[in-house]
């Protein structure tokens, strides 16, 4: 017999998840270097923040860990940066999946809902952004995978854990044209 397959769900994230939140950054935080905040920066204003944006003017989505509804194994949010002339755009994706959980297509699947919730629910958004650093080539071929592309290079923007600086990479995913109807 093979293992067992778990069956993994994409649900909206509520005010009511935001400890949960914290705690699954706070672990991606400290053990993956996958989101640019330290662990100490994942505060509770931080995360109440950005639920609140994206419920106001984006998508924010989770995943419950199949065996313990108490705990999410990943998070992805994207929003409006507010202002008319980028009503086109959603910005700031960010994605966080515990390590645990990494490279078990989880991200994959949040994406897929992610950019199939945008194309059917906000046909408003042509554009969406997210900055990733350079040495997370892991990452890069993610998004890439999602058919966002590399637009350039923000030189000495990021620094490393040990005070270098690194090149922050800014991508992004457009809306395909749609041939209009016969």
């Amino acid at each position: 017999m093979g293992k067992m397959q778990l069956e993994y769900s994409v649900r909206g994230a509520e005010l009511s998840d935001l400890h949960k939140i914290m705690v699954l950054y706070k672990t991606v935080a400290a053990r993956s270097g996958g989101i640019a905040r330290h662990a100490d920066e994942v505060t509770e204003a931080y995360v109440r923040n950005f639920i609140e944006r994206c419920h106001e003017t984006g998508i924010i989505l989770t995943i419950e860990d199949p065996s313990n509804p108490e705990a999410l194994i990943a998070e992805v949010h994207t929003c409006s940066p507010g202002i008319r002339v980028f009503s086109h755009l959603f910005s700031d994706l960010t994605i966080a999946v515990h390590p645990d959980y990494q490279d078990k297509g989880i991200g994959s699947l949040l994406f897929q809902t992610l950019l199939q919730e945008i194309e059917l629910k906000h046909p408003e958004i042509l554009r969406i952004e997210l900055i990733t650093k350079e040495s997370n080539q892991k990452a890069i071929r993610f998004y890439k995978k999602f058919s966002f592309r590399a637009e350039g290079r923000l030189e000495k923007r990021i620094s490393g854990k040990n005070g270098e600086l690194e090149a922050d990479i800014p991508m992004a995913w457009i809306r395909q044209e749609r041939d209009p109807p016969l």
